[in-house]
């Protein structure tokens, strides 16, 4: 670029167009490929394979347009990104087809019409064209539409036709990767593809023959070779199937292998290839195998599915579980599908167990987390030091990350409420129906399958949510946040002691792999419900992120506290006070306080601002109670503000109806309390406040498992449907219905039948009280 604003090619800022924009630094030393899928952001030289499946319309006979559209616009970016891509591309032979076929009419008729009349047109056979005729007829058109669609992005794009020779030649192998290397060194996105007008019929044994020889035998093997030629970061392998499956795609069993490592082949069933195209299943692994021996990371994915084709590549990219990445590099510990289905199976042991053998797995861990309270906190201690040397954690996060030695009492006390409590949750009969004479039908309780419980810095979750799951029978995966690492390790591992006295060890797994969040949230198929336990933001994040699992939880806890006009001078401080300031960080603070118009100017407001200013707790104002002042305190940017420190918003409102409203409008559904002597305004405020805790005369910190005597909570939901406020056991509980019979059939209870439906109630059994 010859402006002067510009920098040299290696510095920050690129330009083209006249247009400046940032890049990031990328580099990195090529001869290995990359271990783990989030090291591929890394990668600055990509090639991009599509397939003929991936260019090609369904008829085989032309482009498909808005894919390929799709697909230039996320090479582009990330050429702007500032790295190097080159495309692969197969298309010449359909895009020569159509203009053939389109040819080919249109002279027959022609000369039909001139010779035979219009009758005989509709028998006009097109005759079989021969694919080098196609490849020669479309090889201009397919790269004038890919110069034509790059050009929408300032990008220059410049055609390469290779064959075998060119890479058995050492001069000509030399000239290609020269005149490659010019190309991206001034920018230019290389088109490549095999010259199909000249090219030899494929041999069907010529497969690729060890690291040194690879045949160029369809554009499979023509991306690896090029990619190792051109020392690539990654290979991406565009086709119509996900990924790589363990058995044909379409076939019941399979499943698809998320990382595919050398060795792995004997597990693999190929099928049969796409419906285009030279190459199947079996010729890309092998090609892909052979770019990872030659240090370039591999990835096959979905380049036709049209939810996820408009971003698979810069997915890829950005390290999402994307189609099937090859690595060399084996985890040390199974992957997360392996512990969604160690989970499933050991759940399903644990449910199957007597209600006393789950009772004293839960006592076992009970005593664990005093007995080895010593190891506990000594890991949590190395968390909190490396914490607070990163200096990457708020003061309420710290808070939430540390343990003590009543933490941990604390933690034993509700374990051992929870284990008392748990006795007949699972399979407990809560309806009874006499449907006809011996056809009876219950409704029982059963676990809801396997939970993915995601938590930050707060480790005392673990035994918690493992307490809770164990006692509804529920096979669980836990993830925890980096920070808490060495604590959560350590009661992981004591979860899983107390899990071995019965033999369900694999029931509660940690996932201590490089899983990001979002992935997680895409196991459809091995999770039944998400469970976020942090940030607003993190379950924001999470409810975004998830496809298809059902997500228990609460963004935000914006709870309000309302003084009424009838409040008593003596409970308005205590309440206030245990709800702002025991622990401001926990989603139960109070976070606005509404007081009735009529208390301003009064003792009473007067004590309340004063205990607030003892306590420390920064004051804003909303915007009604700032007309009432003079000199303000600064006034709230928004009124639906979740604190979660030693800050407040106070608002006035003129009635216990505003009141509501207020709540209704800027509040989280999370909990809510008014103050209050007078019992008619209490009921109209418990009545009529729709949310999941409405409290009066009560701190808003009640709204907590532990507290209500559910021994424990795995979160509270402000959702409508299933549980709702502080979850333990019940909502983690689900139900089946049993019908026992006695060779019944419906068609016996029709108008001409011998039997009629009775519907009748049956008590229950007696439940296990003791």
């Amino acid at each position: 670029c010859s402006e002067p604003s510009c920098l040299s090619r290696n510095e920050s800022i690129r330009c083209w167009s006249n247009i400046p924009f940032i890049t990031m630094p990328l580099s990195r030393a090529h001869g290995k490929s990359f271990a783990h899928r989030s090291e591929l952001k890394h990668a600055k030289r990509i090639v991009v394979k599509l397939g003929s499946a991936v260019v090609t319309r369904g008829d085989e006979c032309g482009l498909a347009l808005g894919r390929l559209a799709s697909i230039v616009e996320q090479v582009s970016m990330l050429q702007n990104q500032g790295r190097e891509m080159m495309i692969v591309t197969s298309g010449a032979v359909a895009f020569g087809k159509q203009r053939l076929r389109h040819e080919i009419l249109l002279s027959q008729s022609v000369r039909q019409a001139l010779h035979s009349g219009q009758s005989q047109l509709k028998d006009m056979a097109i005759p079989v064209l021969e694919a080098r005729a196609c490849a020669a007829a479309g090889q201009s058109g397919l790269m004038a539409l890919y110069e034509a669609m790059f050009t929408q992005y300032s990008i220059c794009a410049a055609q390469i036709l290779v064959t075998n020779l060119d890479f058995h030649d050492e001069q000509k192998r030399r000239n290609l990767n020269g005149t490659l290397h010019e190309l991206l060194r001034m920018n230019i996105v290389p088109i490549i593809n095999t010259n199909d007008a000249v090219v030899p019929p494929p041999e069907p044994n010529s497969d690729l023959q060890g690291v040194n020889v690879i045949s160029v035998k369809d554009n499979d093997s023509l991306a690896a070779r090029l990619a190792v030629e051109m020392k690539t970061d990654l290979l991406i392998v565009l086709s119509d199937v996900e990924g790589l499956f363990d058995s044909p795609p379409g076939s019941d069993d399979a499943k698809l292998i998320d990382i595919f490592y050398p060795g792995d082949q004997q597990s693999v069933t190929f099928g049969t290839k796409s419906r285009v195209g030279m190459g199947g299943m079996e010729a890309k692994v092998k090609a892909a195998l052979w770019a990872l021996q030659g240090g370039t990371s591999v990835v096959i994915a979905n380049g036709t599915h049209p939810k996820i084709s408009g971003h698979v590549i810069t997915d890829i990219v950005d390290g999402k579980k994307v189609g099937t990445f090859f690595s060399e590099v084996k985890p040390a510990g199974p992957t997360v599908e392996q512990q969604g289905e160690m989970a499933r199976t050991g759940g399903r042991t644990l449910a199957a167990l007597q209600p006393e053998q789950r009772a004293e797995i839960i006592y076992r861990l009970a005593d664990l987390l005093t007995d080895q309270r010593e190891e506990i906190l000594l890991a949590n201690k190395k968390d909190l030091e490396e914490a607070e040397n990163k200096g990457r954690l708020a003061l309420p996060l710290l808070k939430r990350l540390t343990l003590s030695t009543s933490k941990l009492n604390s933690l034993a006390i509700g374990l051992r409420q929870i284990a008392a409590s748990s006795q007949d949750s699972v399979g407990r009969v809560i309806r009874r129906t006499r449907i006809a004479k011996d056809l009876e039908l219950e409704q029982v309780t059963v676990p809801i399958g396997v939970l993915l419980v995601i938590f930050e810095s707060r480790p005392d979750c673990l035994p918690q949510v493992s307490a809770l799951a164990i006692a509804s029978g529920n096979g669980l995966l836990l993830k925890g946040g980096k920070e808490a690492a060495y604590s959560n390790q350590i009661l992981h591992h004591l979860t899983q002691e107390a899990l071995s006295i019965h033999g369900v060890k694999d029931a509660v797994q940690l996932v201590n792999t490089r899983e990001e969040v979002e992935d997680l949230c895409r196991l459809d198929k091995l999770i039944d419900l998400i469970i976020p336990r942090g940030s607003s933001q993190l379950v924001k994040d999470i409810q975004k992120a998830a496809k298809g699992i059902p997500v228990m939880g609460h963004s935000e806890g914006i709870c309000h506290v309302y003084v009424d006009v009838d409040a008593s001078v003596e409970k308005v401080t205590r309440i206030i006070r245990d709800s702002k300031c025991e622990y401001p960080a926990a989603c139960n603070a109070l976070e606005t306080l509404l007081i009735h118009r009529d208390l301003l100017r009064t003792p009473l407001f007067d004590q309340i601002i004063d205990m607030l200013r003892i306590e420390q707790v920064k004051i804003h104002a909303g915007p009604k109670f700032a007309s009432y002042l003079t000199f303000s305190p600064s006034e709230v940017k928004s009124l639906r503000t979740e604190y979660g420190d030693l800050e407040c918003c106070i608002e006035v409102v003129d009635s216990v109806q505003e009141a509501v409203e207020h709540i209704h409008k800027y509040g989280s559904s999370h909990t809510d309390v008014i103050i209050t002597e007078n019992e008619k305004t209490a009921e109209f405020f418990l009545q009529h406040v729709d949310s999941a805790c409405v409290f009066w005369n009560a701190s808003t910190r009640f709204s907590d498992g532990y507290r209500f005597g559910l021994g424990a909570e795995v979160g509270i939901s402000t959702s409508r449907i299933h549980a709702r406020g502080p979850v333990g056991i019940e909502g983690l509980l689900t139900t089946k219905w049993l019908l026992r019979g006695d060779s019944h059939v419906v068609s016996d209870f029709s108008e001409q039948g011998s039997m009629k439906y009775l519907h009748e109630s049956l008590p229950l059994p007696q439940r296990n009280t003791s």
